[in-house]
């Protein structure tokens, strides 16, 4: 068997309920809720009680989807299965300098909680959507993306999936634009056109905040957004970047592969990026935990 990665959620996964059952039958997990709480109190009861329009909320949705990522993964390892590599997408990637010793839990959600709100707050300023375009390779996704002002491709999600960034004015011509050259454009259900210029705002706000953060060195790998790399040189700078800058996931899974992966067990809610995995490569086992049954069923 080669090595083991985690992957943790990102925004758009949420759901009401979520992070319940590990709650109740995982003390590792527990203890996971109870750290996010003593930061902000709500979170636990956001997770298992909140309804959609209030998780969708981007200063909600954060830190209570990293609070089941965290607690998933708390889950999984309680079950003698440890990773060797780990990557987040988007706010995921918190979650995984979290646990990958580089930022304590407490610290960790203390980021996020403030990400949150600065990229809530950036989304107020400057009104912004997404749009996912599939069936098209991502050459042709830039190329679409450049016939528009400020539109941006900014999640590299697989071979055949790129997510856009646009203007709420400009996000019907992307979808016609895609459907012109047969692919097929989706508007996402989001509050703003995350890591794009639209969140240039933000990323100041994190640069500020974090000049009095303390990262320690990672236990383990961790794989950034913004390089597609393990995090090495300046970790601030590599946090700050992936908060307006894309995604680039589908060469963080190629590169993780390459680094011997050949097992992905997704943490957090949904089943997002186990499909997003076995797009990119039909080669490895990928597994999710997010739930008592999902937890039950993995065996490695």
């Amino acid at each position: 068997m080669g090595k083991i990665a985690f992957v943790f959620s990102g925004q758009g996964a949420q759901y009401t309920g979520m992070g319940k059952e590990l709650y109740d039958n995982s003390p590792a997990a527990k203890s996971v809720f109870d750290v996010a709480d003593s930061v902000r109190p709500d979170i636990s009861s956001l997770c298992f009680e909140g309804d959609k329009e209030t998780l969708s909320r981007t200063c909600n949705t954060q830190p209570c989807v990293m609070a089941v990522d965290l607690a998933a993964a708390a889950a999984v390892c309680e079950k003698g299965i440890k990773p060797d590599v780990v990557a987040g997408f988007s706010l995921g990637e918190i979650a995984a300098l979290g646990f990958s010793g580089m930022l304590s839990y407490e610290e960790a959600f203390k980021l996020v909680t403030k990400r949150a709100w600065l990229m809530d707050k950036a989304s107020f300023e400057k009104e912004g959507t997404m749009v996912a375009v599939v069936k098209l390779p991502p050459e042709k996704v830039e190329e679409i993306a450049s016939r528009f002002e400020d539109t941006y491709p900014v999640n590299y999600n697989g071979p055949a999936q790129t997510v856009v960034a646009t203007t709420p004015e400009n996000a019907d011509k992307v979808v016609d634009a895609a459907k012109a050259e047969k692919g097929r454009g989706i508007r996402l259900a989001v509050s703003g056109a995350f890591h794009s210029p639209f969140m240039h705002s933000a990323a100041e706000g994190l640069a500020e905040y974090v000049k009095n953060v303390d990262f320690a060195d990672p236990k383990m790998p961790v794989y950034s957004n913004y390089t597609a790399k393990p995090y090495q040189g300046d970790y601030k700078a590599l946090l700050v970047a992936q908060t307006e800058n894309p995604v680039r996931w589908q060469t963080i899974v190629e590169n993780l592969i390459a680094d011997g992966v050949d097992t992905f067990i997704e943490v957090g809610p949904g089943k997002t990026l186990s499909g997003l995995i076995r797009k990119i490569s039909g080669e490895v086992a990928v597994y999710n935990v997010e739930d008592k049954a999902s937890l039950d069923a993995l065996a490695l």
